[in-house]
């Protein structure tokens, strides 16, 4: 694969502890380490770096229609600046009746956007990301 077509964001040794308490914003700081342990106990994964920023649990090998192909975590989280984004990587299509119950977010293509977790319902939270790990290890078995 030519370097033009390398993914940018990848697998890193970089300590995820280490990322948790770089983050300065003490509520997104203390909302990364509850996410940590609910994506743990869903995924039974320890975390992962991907990139600077991506906290990803699992991994998966994608191929596009157009050839491109590379490796990205099965679920994961990071803390932005603007807002908590939790990667669900099938997408939400099938979670429309779990999101009218979630609380307050935004949604991108495989993205949820929080400001802080007492935004949203964490028991529902669960339920998604569950339903999206499952989705991925049936699509991608391990």
């Amino acid at each position: 694969m030519s370097k033009k077509n390398q993914n940018k964001t990848v697998a890193t040794d970089h300590d995820v502890m280490s990322y948790f308490y770089s983050i300065e914003d003490q509520q997104k700081h203390d909302d990364s380490i509850t996410l940590n342990k609910l994506f743990q106990k869903i995924t039974k994964n320890d975390p992962i770096m991907w990139g600077n920023t991506i906290v990803g649990y699992g991994s998966y090998q994608y191929k596009y229609d157009s050839g491109r192909e590379g490796d990205m975590c099965r679920t994961g989280f990071s803390a932005r600046k603007n807002a908590i984004t939790i990667y669900c990587m099938s997408g939400f299509s099938q979670q429309d009746d779990l999101l009218q119950q979630l609380g307050r977010y935004k949604l991108g293509k495989s993205c949820l956007y929080v400001k802080r977790l007492s935004d949203i319902n964490m028991e529902i939270l669960s339920l998604i990301i569950e339903r999206d790990w499952d989705y991925m290890n049936k699509k991608y078995p391990q």
